[in-house]
């Protein structure tokens, strides 16, 4: 069985393992250890991805022949079932920049281990996060707590977008720092769900 993808051609060992069909799911390719050098590989598994803008940024600086603007897009992906990317991209134009943003994001997509860690549910749903994880991100601080059912995301506008494309749904959150850094909020949200990976609980994917 192969993967084929128009216009694909793999250029990286992993690549060419998922092209090949040696290779058959996102967690297999998460599981080698191997970073994703191509967004295509995210492409061949998670058809269902969604992506989000978060911020898009005029970025100027002097050159010799005078100054240059570019476009900073920030964006995360997921598929709001346990996969999400978070990326950035730069570009003269802002639709360039998106792109670029969404692909960035593709390769740094991490698998999301949910659960039901409060003790005031206990219902063994894959609705919260397992156990309480803090990410950092520049001056920016955010935790992650367990909480039951029907809670829904407690958090500002930003971080409830990362956290909805992957598949959060009822969380206490606390920060520190200034969150009204949108690059910063949405990479420290993202860095707390990557520690969920660290916790090897029952009742969690």
């Amino acid at each position: 069985m192969t993967t084929e993808i128009e216009g694909w051609v793999p250029l990286t060992g992993v690549g060419k393992m998922v092209a090949s069909g040696q290779i058959k799911s996102i967690d297999e390719v998460l599981d080698t250890g191997k970073p994703i050098k191509e967004p295509q590989i995210v492409d061949a598994f998670l058809t269902d991805l969604e992506d989000e803008v978060l911020d898009i940024t005029m970025v100027q600086r002097m050159t010799d022949s005078g100054r240059r603007v570019k476009f900073r897009a920030v964006v995360v992906v997921g598929n709001r079932n346990g996969y999400i990317g978070f990326g950035q991209g730069k570009d003269g134009q802002v639709g360039n920049a998106i792109k670029k943003g969404i692909d960035d994001a593709k390769l740094n997509l991490i698998r999301v281990k949910r659960g039901c860690g409060s003790w005031e549910c206990g219902c063994n749903a894959i609705h919260s996060v397992p156990m309480q994880v803090t990410g950092k991100a520049g001056s920016v601080r955010v935790t992650l707590k367990p909480a039951p059912q029907g809670i829904g995301l407690v958090t500002g506008n930003i971080a409830k977008k990362v956290l909805e494309l992957a598949g959060i749904k009822d969380v206490w959150t606390f920060t520190n720092g200034n969150t009204r850094t949108t690059i910063n909020f949405a990479k420290a949200t993202f860095e707390a769900l990557r520690k969920t990976n660290l916790t090897r609980m029952g009742g969690s994917r």
